[in-house]
């Protein structure tokens, strides 16, 4: 008869997520994980099957947790289009500065596994994909939000706007993470609000 846990896997799942968050998921070892999780080898590989496995699980919560709290900005229906895209361009600076008495920006585990993994991984790759086209879809949604209220008055397409924005959050990550200071990622944002009106 197989012994109940006796861990919390929550508690597991967001130690195992900031330590391949910081170290990337090739860097990451087991015993890293073991020392983040406070779990045993048996454990880790008797709960999550593999690194790999674990890494997925990983990579799935962050997307959910991450497109969770962007959505609330980005559905927000007390603010205009580009008060949303303001205040998520807010939200990941912000989320960014919270990371730097670590020493640096962990930036985004999706940029990070996007450079790291995406092109050689399909399971990566495939929680990716639609990560991005999710995001896609609301930022499209708000940019057609914002030219109903007026806020934003640019004549390309949506589309290939909210591509711009989503390519813009992404850069700014890497930049913060990068050592880029606020004033920096500041003129950046301004310069793509100012987009939203060109």
């Amino acid at each position: 008869m197989a012994r109940p846990r006796t861990f919390d896997e929550e508690q597991a799942l967001e130690a195992a997520m900031r330590t391949f968050w910081r170290k990337g998921y090739e860097a990451t070892s087991t015993e890293d994980l073991c020392a983040a999780t406070g779990l045993g080898r048996s454990s880790i590989y008797n709960t999550f099957k593999s690194k790999h496995a674990l890494f997925q699980r990983v990579l799935h919560r962050y997307t959910t947790t991450m497109n969770a709290r962007q959505m609330a900005v980005l559905e927000d229906p007390a603010r205009s289009g580009a008060d949303r895209i303001r205040a998520l361009f807010a939200m990941v600076l912000d989320g960014d500065a919270r990371d730097r008495p670590t020493g640096r920006s962990l930036g985004c585990l999706g940029v990070n596994t996007t450079i790291e993994l995406a092109g050689r991984d399909a399971m990566a790759a495939g929680i990716l994909e639609r990560d991005t086209a999710h995001r896609l879809d609301a930022l499209r949604a708000v940019v057609e939000v914002g030219r109903r209220d007026g806020s934003i008055t640019s004549s390309r397409d949506a589309g290939d706007l909210a591509r711009f924005l989503n390519a813009t959050i992404a850069g700014l990550r890497v930049s913060a993470q990068g050592g880029a200071d606020r004033a920096a990622l500041d003129a950046i944002v301004a310069i793509a609000l100012d987009a939203l009106t060109a």
